[in-house]
């Protein structure tokens, strides 16, 4: 999903059409603390799958003054962005306000039937919500890196292997031997089939296409 920004700032952070990925799990209210701290395991479980640095990322517990007025229960996962701690994630107990709504509004009965029992009850609603572009921001600045080598700085990226776009890289030492080339392009022709995210490279010295594939994250 996403909603409108009308005032875009800080790169992805806050974009016109703000993307967003969330779940709605319905669950009953009696179980809703058990799903909720599940889930808070879940979203940190995803923000180290990622490559996120966790170093960077805080809960914030949201006072009620400040929740949205149909959540019981609100946790900030805030990351330290360099313009500041900002929110990257969002988790909250929506209870049963958008059903309960949605029936008086509609006069459909959206009660769930449990299919053992009989019972029939309004399901209650824990909401993971996750910024898209977020993600995206926090990955690259988790993995940006910098080093020094002969008094030049030198970046780049440290993504974590799950999510790097190219996985290996192949290079023949040089292209004007033959069967050296031969070799490695059955080298990368093989790869490419377990691996799929395979780059080829032959141009320019041994050392810059290293270079090449360290600007890019390949791990």
């Amino acid at each position: 999903a996403y909603r409108n920004e009308i005032a875009p700032r800080d790169f992805l952070f806050r974009a016109r059409e703000f993307d967003l990925m969330e779940f709605e799990y319905f669950c009953r209210e009696k179980e809703w603390p058990e799903h909720f701290e599940r889930w808070r395991k879940e979203m940190w479980s995803w923000i180290a799958s990622v490559g996120i640095n966790k170093k960077m990322v805080e809960e914030l517990e949201v006072p009620e003054s400040e929740r949205a007025h149909y959540s019981k229960r609100t946790i900030d996962f805030e990351f330290e962005y360099p313009f500041g701690k900002k929110e990257l994630y969002g988790l909250a107990y929506r209870a049963d306000y958008d059903l309960s709504r949605h029936m008086k509004k509609s006069g459909v009965d959206l009660r769930y039937t449990d299919p053992v029992s009989g019972e029939k009850f309004i399901p209650h609603v824990v909401e993971p919500t996750f910024g898209l572009g977020r993600t995206i921001l926090a990955v690259l600045i988790s993995a940006y890196t910098e080093d020094e080598l002969g008094g030049e700085t030198r970046t780049y990226l440290k993504l974590y292997p799950k999510i790097a776009p190219v996985k290996v890289a192949v290079f023949p030492l040089v292209k004007n031997k033959t069967d050296l080339v031969k070799k490695s392009q059955e080298v990368y022709r093989n790869l490419k089939k377990e691996v799929g995210a395979v780059e080829f490279d032959d141009n320019g010295n041994i050392g810059k296409r290293y270079r090449r594939q360290d600007e890019i994250g390949t791990p």
